[in-house]
């Protein structure tokens, strides 16, 4: 088959993939609700446009990186894979043990960026100080870029993939954020989407484990 075509057909699964990491209530969910509620709509949208700026950015960092290395040493593959499978059950565990305390709100009471340089700024930072991000940009999404098709190309276009998926997400929650705002903040409500979180996190553990080398 043709390793374009192969490319095209795991878009939905890896789409799919990024829609349930955006959705986790977390650090960027919470600077998108935060701008919607004080900064304004405008200003949410200027952050959005920075969170996936910070996807590309990761993207692209790890097309260009890991290209140079896999294409060198199947042992430098298997170090980031092992690496990334003991970072994230250990960040399942974390994400479990949330499950015992109490959620509470969103953090909307710090201040907001409503200048549109700012506001971009905001975001980019957020999701460049992001971990989740780094790890999934570096050790995930070259997991899925099919074994005939460039590396380097499958992993930013790949990245593009997320950056839209995941600008889609918070551009709905923005539309929504009085609604959005509300449901995210109840406490069950936080339990589940933790809990479907931790539950992701380890199948992705899962099958970083039992990836092979390019």
């Amino acid at each position: 088959m043709n390793s374009g075509l192969q490319l095209l057909r795991i878009i939905p699964a890896f789409a799919l993939t990024a829609l349930l990491l955006a959705i986790v209530p977390g650090q960027g969910v919470a600077m998108v609700l935060r701008q919607s509620l004080i900064g304004g709509r405008r200003a949410a949208f200027f952050s959005v446009f920075g969170n996936s700026s910070g996807l590309l950015i990761w993207g692209a960092m790890s097309a260009v990186g890991l290209s140079a290395i896999f294409a060198k040493s199947h042992l430098a593959f298997n170090i980031l894979k092992y690496l990334g499978v003991l970072f994230l059950l250990g960040l399942a565990i974390q994400t479990l043990l949330q499950l015992k305390r109490e959620f509470g709100k969103f953090d909307v009471d710090s201040g907001a960026k409503t200048n549109a340089v700012a506001a971009y700024r905001l975001g980019l930072f957020t999701n460049l100080t992001n971990v989740k991000a780094a790890v999934f940009a570096v050790a995930f999404i070259p997991q899925f870029v099919p074994h005939h098709f460039s590396l380097g190309w499958g992993i930013f276009l790949l990245a593009c993939v997320q950056a839209t998926v995941s600008f889609s997400w918070y551009s709905f929650l923005i539309m929504m954020v009085d609604k959005s705002a509300i449901f995210l903040a109840r406490p069950k409500v936080r339990r589940v989407l933790t809990g479907i979180s931790a539950a992701g996190i380890i199948l992705l553990a899962i099958g970083l484990l039992l990836s092979h080398p390019r």
